[in-house]
């Protein structure tokens, strides 16, 4: 049920934030604000501060923060009613009339998660019924604890047959969820060519997969038959579950990744839990995919240097490389990955198991840098004995070294590896520099400096920082970053569209700093306080430190800023602007790194081909100018 925003106001201004706080929490006062130990933690160092005059508490050891109501909610375990209703029991309001029509329709409709809720409890209780018996024995052999097997909340989906597989499908449809309720959430196989649906996973061993607030959103389910097609089965993509972009364990590792300092990222399931068992409660686990750049986002949001955590053999040290490759583009100052590699035949449940939890933290202790990886991806994919080999190996360095944006990362790998070829080959004669810097001597350029507006012939001029400045500036490259500032305008002026637009703007790629902390941010703040109005999401930023920042784009100040993106424009109107200019960043985006990658070409080869690329890319981008109003096509 919603109420008027007067209403939930009124209850907020009659109840204090500390009192209500104060009966599960001993706070202290600090100013104007109260601490404690954290509710939802064991701690030591308070890390829980309440603010009576702001409405707020903030646990940043767990990042869960909200008002009074959602307070109840998580530490009693209420529903936003029944909140409400306490509250204003205490405060001596009445309660808003109710529509009873709108009453019966919110009992009867069941959501998504509610029906994954429902799914995952009838799996914990098939495990421990004799359906179960095998996959407890299965357990019993990995040697998992009860506890853990409680933490986790595993299960079992029954259903040996053809015959006998309707059980969960059955179940629900007695606690009146729909067919079509579980065909959306991905627990049944249906279809036009399918005479009647039936469960989707059978005779497997559950694991639920859940979001940052830990709802169960999704299951992998693993084989107890040999025979079985496929060892691992997850969910299907559904409106809650999308498997590149969430991670296993998310909301049990963030506290301890928190406290450590890092983040550790393993292959499976079963690795992730064998190491929590082993008392190593940082881990988690891409989704029955390779590592996606969303997932490296997740984990960096969570500690700057994650661990990736591979098997030692061939297939292992591929998997590395592909990590490699993925983040490369990604990098920014002060974040990173580290890679820890086991004994040749080992997963970290195996190694946990044989050898304690002390084994695992001595490879992870030994978890090597990404330069380290980088120089071994590709110094061991050739020979490098002879000076035309060692040019090749130079070459594919300087390719490699491209694929970082970030100008301040890109030149200290240009340094890194510029000293690990000089320190196993020596230093070349007679050069000034390498990884894309002239060399003396080129001959057979005409010198003098190039002007705007001069027709530009490789042949005859040498590619000078000059020329490079003048180009890029020319192009419209730099366009994105303004593109950014607008589009988190938007969002802070019209907080509806973090509803409607969520998972956009959590992928959003962002290149300023200071504006990607602020869009990280923001979106922890969604998920934890869905539906936002304006000058609470303010509020929230405000209390994390970011009033300058979030102020000055609100108010259109940090560039000029149309007018959709300001806060007297119409929900609708916003939202059109807001896609549009989305659409318009990416494409600029891919421009730009393009219009880079051409510049280094001509830099390498200075022919009329490359020089040609360089002006049509020039011309897309200018064409993307417009997008943003007169601001942007000065």
């Amino acid at each position: 049920m919603s109420f008027p925003k007067s209403f939930l106001d009124e209850l907020k201004a009659r109840i204090r934030v500390s009192d209500v706080v104060g009966r599960k929490v001993k706070l202290i006062r600090r100013g104007r604000e109260f601490v404690g130990l954290s509710p939802f933690n064991n701690e030591k160092s308070p890390s829980f501060t309440v603010n009576d005059d702001k409405q707020f508490w903030h646990c940043f050891s767990s990042g869960e923060h909200g008002d009074v109501i959602k307070f109840l909610e998580k530490t009693e375990n209420l529903s936003f009613l029944e909140a409400v209703e306490r509250l204003a029991g205490e405060a001596g309001l009445e309660m808003p009339q109710r529509d009873e029509r709108n009453v019966e329709r919110e009992r009867e409709a069941a959501t998504l998660i509610d029906v994954m809720e429902m799914a995952s409890q009838f799996f914990r209780e098939k495990l421990k019924s004799g359906a179960g018996a095998e996959a407890r024995r299965y357990l019993e052999r990995r040697g998992l604890r009860a506890d853990i097997i409680e933490r986790f909340g595993l299960g079992y989906s029954p259903g040996l047959d053809r015959s006998d597989r309707h059980q969960l499908m059955n179940h629900l449809k007695a606690k009146g969820v729909t067919v079509a309720q579980m065909a959306e959430a991905g627990l049944i196989i249906h279809g036009d060519d399918i005479p009647e649906p039936y469960d989707r996973f059978r005779n497997r061993l559950m694991f639920p997969i859940a979001d940052a607030r830990g709802r169960c959103i999704a299951f992998g389910g693993r084989a107890l038959d040999a025979e079985q097609k496929a060892k691992y089965l997850n969910s299907p993509e559904t409106p809650l579950f999308h498997k590149g972009r969430g991670l296993y364990n998310l909301h049990q590792a963030r506290k301890p990744s928190y406290d450590l300092g890092t983040v550790i990222a393993v292959e499976g399931y079963m690795d992730v839990i064998g190491m929590a068992q082993g008392g190593i409660d940082n881990a988690v686990a891409p989704l029955g995919t390779a590592l996606t750049e969303d997932q490296i986002g997740l984990m960096w949001r969570m500690a700057p240097e994650p661990i990736l955590c591979f098997d030692g053999d061939r297939a292992g040290l591929k998997a590395a490389f592909r990590a490699v490759e993925r983040v490369l583009p990604l990098l920014k100052p002060g974040h990173s990955l580290r890679f820890a590699l086991l004994p040749d035949g080992k997963d970290p449940d195996d190694l946990v198991r044989e050898s304690g939890g002390e084994a695992m933290h001595a490879v992870l202790d030994a978890a090597r840098p990404l330069a380290d990886m980088v120089w071994e991806k590709e110094f061991q994919s050739g020979t490098w004995d002879t000076p035309e080999r060692r040019a090749a190996l130079e070459a594919r360095i300087e390719e490699v070294i491209g694929q970082v944006a970030d100008p301040k990362v890109r030149g200290y790998y240009q340094q890194d590896l510029r000293g690990r070829i000089e320190r196993l080959f020596g230093p070349k004669q007679g050069a000034r520099g390498s990884f894309g810097q002239n060399r003396a001597g080129g001959g057979g350029f005409r010198k003098g400096p190039w002007k705007p507006g001069q027709r530009f012939d490789p042949r005859l001029q040498p590619v000078t920082p000059e020329l490079r400045r003048s180009a890029l500036a020319r192009s419209g490259a730099g366009t994105a970053e303004k593109m950014e500032h607008v589009l988190l305008s938007a969002v802070l002026n019209h907080p509806d569209l973090l509803e409607t637009h969520y998972e956009e703007i959590s992928r959003l790629t962002i290149k300023t700093a200071a504006l990607d902390k602020l869009r990280n941010e923001i979106i922890d703040i969604a998920a934890l306080n869905a539906p936002l109005e304006r000058a609470a999401l303010m509020d929230h930023l405000v209390y994390r430190d970011f009033a300058d920042i979030a102020q000055r784009l609100a108010s259109g100040a940090a560039v000029q800023t149309d007018r959709f993106a300001l806060a007297e424009a119409s929900a609708a109107e916003a939202e059109a602007g807001f896609l549009r200019l989305l659409s318009s960043h990416r494409r600029t985006v891919t421009l730009e790194a393009e219009f880079r990658a051409a510049e280094r070409a001509l830099a390498a080869d200075m022919s009329e081909e490359n020089w040609a690329r360089m002006q049509d890319l020039q011309k897309e981008l200018q064409s993307e100018r417009p997008e943003l109003g007169a601001e942007m096509s000065d």
